[in-house]
Order: C-alpha cells, then sequence, then structure tokens
C-alpha cells in the first residue's frame, strides 16, 4: 500500500496519468488466459479504446469487430500466420484473433472505422519499428518519429514512434484537435499536460484529449521511447 494513498497517477478535464501502481487487471470478453488493462475508453471521453494486454502461453485476445492494432511490448505472439516479436506490430481491419506462444504483454488499440467516401477499408499489414524509416522532428536529430502505419486515407488513425535522446524536446507547446493515448516505453521525461507538469517512466499510460496543451522532453542519461497513437486523416465530428 502507499504511504497515505500518495500516486503519480492523475486525472484532470483535459487529459489523464496512470502509473503502474494503480493499474486494474480483468479479462474483457471474448480473452481466453489473459487479462487487460484498459488505459483509454469513450468512458473517459476518447473515440478509441487503448489497452495493455497480458497474455499466458496459449492465451488470445479473441475476436472483436472493431479495427485493431497490436504492438508487443514482451513476449512472442502469433498474428495470422505470423510470428511477432517484442517491436513488431500488426493491424487487423476487424474479427481476428490473436494468440501468444509464450508469457506476453502487448499493447491494443481498437476504434470504430470511419469510412470515407471512395476510399476502400486498409488490409491486415505488419511493421516494426526497427524497419520503420526514422524522421527527424521539424529538423531535430535529437527527437526521432517512425511512423507505424502507412501514410494513406485508408487510415483513420496514425501511431507513431518516438524516441527522444537525453534533453531532446518537442520544439514547440503543441495544442491541435487530435486526441491521444501515449504509452511510455522507455526512458522517461517531464510531460507538460495542460497546465500540470508530470514526471514520467517507462510503463506509464497518458491519454490527451483534443486542444490538450501538451510538451514532453526527455530527462536522464538514457533516450526516452513512446508509442503514441492519434486520429487522422479524417474531419474532426
Amino acid at each position: 500500500m502507499k504511504e497515505l494513498g500518495s500516486t503519480r497517477s492523475c486525472q484532470q478535464p483535459n487529459h489523464l496519468l496512470l502509473t503502474p501502481d494503480t493499474f486494474v487487471r480483468a479479462p474483457l470478453p471474448g480473452m481466453q488466459k489473459a487479462t487487460a488493462i484498459v488505459h483509454a475508453s469513450p468512458r473517459l471521453g476518447a473515440r478509441f479504446t487503448q489497452y495493455s494486454a497480458e497474455l499466458e502461453p496459449g492465451g488470445s485476445l479473441g475476436e472483436t469487430s472493431l479495427q485493431r492494432f497490436v504492438y508487443l511490448l514482451e513476449g512472442a505472439l502469433r498474428v495470422l500466420d505470423r510470428d511477432i516479436e517484442p517491436g513488431e506490430c500488426a493491424y487487423l481491419p476487424a474479427g481476428n484473433g490473436i494468440a501468444a506462444f509464450a508469457t506476453s504483454r502487448v499493447l491494443v488499440i481498437e476504434k470504430p472505422y470511419q469510412h470515407l467516401p471512395g476510399v476502400t477499408r486498409p488490409d491486415s499489414f505488419f511493421a516494426s519499428v526497427e524497419r520503420a524509416t526514422p524522421q527527424p522532428l521539424m529538423g531535430d536529430p535529437a527527437v526521432q518519429v517512425r511512423p507505424l502505419v502507412p501514410d494513406s486515407p485508408q487510415f483513420d488513425f496514425a501511431v507513431n514512434s518516438m524516441t527522444f535522446e537525453p534533453g531532446g524536446s518537442l520544439p514547440i507547446v503543441e495544442s491541435h484537435v487530435m486526441e491521444h493515448g501515449l504509452m511510455m516505453v522507455a526512458g522517461g521525461g517531464i510531460y507538460r499536460l495542460g497546465d500540470c507538469w508530470h514526471p514520467v517512466t517507462a510503463g506509464d499510460f497518458i491519454y490527451m484529449a483534443p486542444y490538450c496543451p501538451q510538451w514532453f522532453c526527455a530527462v536522464g542519461k538514457t533516450p526516452a521511447h513512446y508509442i503514441i497513437y492519434k486520429d487522422w486523416n479524417r474531419h474532426a465530428d
């Protein structure tokens, strides 16, 4: 038990920080030998659901009618007929199960697909941080962005890997119509969210609502790395 109930977890009208000491695990319908930690969902006001799934060997996520993006944090997964390793990811349009053949931890993003007139729905694909081409953010080599979803109007969201060298930071305080789901994978730093300044580290999750002022700076002796979701390629309703 934390002394006097202390935690870094914090919920504000325009953002949410969840730290591992406050995670609550429960199975979702269709899961086998698996539990989920739901980080963001429509109950929060998000237009997507993001959770961490912890699977035993032989565990599975089950079927879904939603499009699903998975990023493997630890372990080994079989997606369709392909095995993926940590740092790799996959997109499934809907309905496909995902099974683990080792104890695994996977980041999962699910959302209803927003059809665009004249644009066909995308097929499944695989990607990885290692194979993605790094792009310096606004020309700054200390901040490298690696897109994990193809740049195509077929996709109504984007997921990026972002790596910050120690001392590297976002070049501006951003405030925009897109919402974010962010998982810290390695390292740490300081995140400004709204009027709050939060120390963050590997394992933390952040939800940012539309127009939440946001800024990050990596702190420490090792790079900071996070995986970040945003809605993309569609008009805001």
